[in-house]
């Protein structure tokens, strides 16, 4: 039997070079229930993670790295494509002028909140309309460094497979359970069972470090620039904020949460 081969596209008219661009754009990924991934270090945690690209681009004449290899092999293997194309077309699917070497096409892998177990963890991270894709994955990041069992989106957030949001998260979209609901929804789920509900908040005089947390814990950051509504405060178990010994009056919604989720992870390690 032989081995699987690469498949050459030379041409950024090409049918399947277009669908690929097309996934830098949300309605695309949601029509066609993938989205794009790049870059050695990411793909490789995607692998580690159990997930294999259904279809991989590689830059042609270019001696792949060992790791690189093994993931086009782990693709093969799974029935995938393998793609070898120009530096040009790779860098119009990054949209970066100096691109990776390798992209992936993965399926999309959104976690219904009826399914989370919220036991498998003691921290839970909480985003409400959260609009900075980098925001984003730079929380599925701490997420993954404090083993939280994943980030859950609230009402309108930015989209959790952009590419920008998968770059920020340096491969914890493939570790992390990403659920998204309303918060109605939410606020049901969480009060169905156990879970101490934790905002970060200007409107309280509470130290972060003066609570004890509860697991699981679920840390709420609300939206970069208005906070949480009032409603959302009032439904917390405990709001608290972190001192602020300068002239800003809040940190950046992505320090705020690695702050908050190193703070529960603490008092759970003493």
């Amino acid at each position: 039997m032989s081995s699987p081969e690469r498949r050459q596209i030379t041409g950024f008219s090409n049918p399947t070079i277009k669908r690929l661009k097309s996934l830098r754009e949300k309605k695309h990924r949601k029509r066609e229930g993938h989205f794009l991934a790049e870059g050695l270090r990411i793909l490789t945690e995607a692998l580690d993670a159990g997930k294999t690209p259904k279809l991989l681009v590689v830059i042609e004449d270019t001696d792949l790295h060992p790791l690189a290899e093994k993931i086009e092999a782990a693709t093969f293997a799974a029935g995938g494509e393998v793609i070898e194309t120009s530096e040009a077309i790779i860098a119009k699917l990054s949209g970066k002028s100096n691109p990776q070497s390798i992209i992936g096409i993965y399926e999309d892998h959104p976690t219904a909140l009826a399914d989370i177990d919220r036991n498998a963890s003691d921290i839970w991270l909480v985003a409400q309309a959260l609009r900075d894709p980098g925001n984003l994955g730079t929380i599925l990041r701490t997420g993954d460094a404090v083993g939280a069992g994943g980030l859950i989106l609230i009402d309108d957030c930015v989209d959790p497979f952009s590419v920008e949001a998968v770059r920020a998260s340096m491969g914890a979209i493939f570790t992390q359970h990403v659920a998204q609901a309303p918060w109605p929804d939410f606020i049901d789920w969480l009060r169905s069972g156990t879970g101490q509900l934790v905002g970060t908040s200007l409107n309280t005089d509470k130290d972060y470090q003066a609570v004890r947390y509860e697991a699981p814990t679920f840390l709420l950051i609300g939206n970069e620039a208005q906070g949480l509504p009032q409603d959302y405060e009032a439904a917390c178990d405990v709001l608290v904020k972190m001192p602020m010994m300068g002239k800003a009056d809040s940190l950046n919604a992505a320090v705020a949460s690695a702050v908050m989720a190193y703070e529960v992870l603490n008092q759970r390690r003493k």
